[in-house]
């Protein structure tokens, strides 16, 4: 019974986003970059839930490709139904011959537009956050982190917007590059396949954190055999070294990959509702 309720679920949250979202291509009609993959999906709240919120959702993969349904879609639609408008960030990655810098220069431009268009999406440009699972949580915590480095201007795109986050979320992330803890796909993926000990040390997020680091909700579980949990306790230290608001969560079980609905334990089965009180504390979401 409980497996045919889950299935049932799902089932509903398939048929809720299907062709349920507009869309808009990150780089058409800039004469620079002549990429057409890369999108936001954008999931809009009905108008007598909209609170202005807006979280840029980036899925993992391992950089190498994107969870777009379990990791992005269906994670929109439970925000949306916060009255959040949900943006799922469809990102270069190795698959198709991209390394670094193609992911964050297409988070910075995902930024770029949501705010530059924040009137015409019906979002608070004060209220944009991002969530990440797995490498999309590396790749929010660089957006974070990197904000004060314009990605965007090395492309010959400027823009008078802030490029940083007001809030980060890294779910069960990639964090670090460092052989003790790494998780060797998404570094493989993201620096490619000749990268060197300073490129590693570059992208372990742990040792980048600045001080006007966007506040932090963070989570993982001990029991995750895809990306090491001590990724997520380094990211944890290095924030509360550097006095960053952090709601830190790390579950006894749980695993990896489980977006917001395909949960396997009774701990991260309320990690939605974690997070709502979080963004609700924080002032992301209006009280009650």
């Amino acid at each position: 019974m409980k497996r045919l309720a889950h299935f049932l679920l799902l089932l509903s949250f398939s048929l809720c986003v299907r062709a349920q979202y507009e869309v808009v291509k990150l780089w058409d009609g800039h004469p620079t970059r002549k990429e057409k993959r890369p999108e936001l999906r954008i999931f809009a709240p009905a108008d007598s839930l909209r609170n202005g919120t807006c979280v840029l959702i980036c899925p993992g993969g391992s950089y190498h490709h994107l969870g777009l349904r379990n990791e992005g879609s269906e994670v929109a639609e439970c925000l949306r139904q916060w009255g959040i408008t949900a943006v799922v960030l469809r990102y270069r990655v190795s698959m198709r011959g991209n390394h670094h810098p193609a992911m964050i220069e297409d988070f910075q431009r995902a930024v770029q537009i949501l705010r530059e268009n924040a009137e015409r999406f019906g979002i608070d440009p004060h209220k944009l956050g991002c969530m990440g699972f797995s490498a999309g949580g590396h790749l929010v915590t660089m957006g974070g982190a990197f904000a004060s480095h314009d990605f965007l201007a090395d492309r010959g795109i400027h823009t008078s917007v802030s490029l940083r986050p007001d809030f980060v979320c890294p779910i069960y992330p990639v964090v670090s590059m460092q052989d003790s803890i790494v998780h060797v796909k998404s570094r493989r993926n993201l620096l490619g396949e000749g990268f060197t000990k300073a490129m590693a040390d570059s992208f372990s997020m742990e040792r980048h954190i600045p001080e006007d680091m966007p506040p932090v909700f963070l989570l993982a579980c001990k029991d995750d055999d895809v990306v090491d949990y001590r990724n997520t306790v380094v990211l944890r230290d290095a924030l509360a070294e550097r006095n960053i608001p952090c709601e830190f969560h790390l579950f006894e079980q749980g695993g990896h990959g489980f977006g917001m609905i395909r949960t396997r334990s009774a701990e991260t089965e309320q990690w939605g509702v974690l997070l709502r009180e979080w963004l609700t504390q924080n002032g992301f979401l209006p009280k009650k």
